[in-house]
């Protein structure tokens, strides 16, 4: 039994590498630290980190699961990178299916996810900080569906997230402060349809708030802007 142990031992130091790496490269990509479509070494992961290459690899595959890095073989890999067509696609699903896990997840939350979302929104209107307001806001949505007993779909809509977080970023100063206005209005209708439980007025309120975002994303050049933060 002790030979046993001592061989599985390694394997587990390795996955909470691997875990560590990923969690810490997932929030540098998220706060716009890496620019999209640049290369990653995993070499110098590997030297940054402290550790062998088995780790750094294993925790490339997990962010690619998510939409983060694009892997290819025999070549390496890269922060992922969306151009504006494939963003305008991504928002047209995201309409049709964020509603659906919405209306799905308020049958099922509870009294204290509700809260919390109270308090998220409230959070995201007094925000100052274009990166606040990001974190806050993906927070508040992911939050919303959780509840969904719909794990593929959710999967799904967390991958679409985060392939088009610098384009959030991007639209997020682009409106400034002064033009969250809407947003914020939209939120908290969406907030009294989740207090009503009312999936079909929740559908709707959140349909239209993707549809607005992308409609503004189509009507203005954001490719510039969307690289990494300054």
């Amino acid at each position: 039994m002790k030979t046993e142990k001592a061989n599985e031992s390694p394997d587990r130091e390795a996955g909470v590498r691997s875990h560590a790496i990923a969690a810490d490269l997932r929030a540098g990509i998220l706060d716009g630290l890496f620019t999209p479509g640049t290369r990653v070494r995993q070499e110098e992961l590997a030297e940054r980190y402290g550790t062998s290459r088995i780790p750094v690899r294993e925790a490339l595959r997990d962010l690619e699961s998510e939409g983060l890095v694009v892997l290819v073989p025999n070549s390496g890999a890269w922060i992922a990178k969306t151009d504006i067509n494939e963003c305008v696609e991504i928002y047209q699903i995201r309409e049709r299916i964020e509603p659906l896990a919405l209306s799905e997840s308020i049958r099922r939350m509870d009294d204290a996810t509700i809260a919390r979302l109270a308090e998220l929104c409230a959070q995201i209107e007094a925000s100052t900080e274009v990166e606040d307001f990001l974190k806050l806001d993906r927070e508040f949505h992911l939050l919303s569906y959780k509840a969904a007993a719909m794990p593929t779909l959710l999967a799904m809509i967390e991958r679409f997230w985060n392939t088009t977080q610098h384009y959030r970023r991007a639209y997020s100063h682009l409106i400034g402060k002064d033009g969250q206005w809407i947003i914020h209005a939209e939120h908290r209708l969406i907030m009294e349809a989740i207090r009503r439980r009312d999936p079909v007025d929740v559908q709707h309120l959140l349909e239209s708030h993707i549809r607005r975002t992308r409609l503004h994303l189509q009507a203005n050049d954001l490719a510039a802007l969307s690289g990494p933060r300054r």
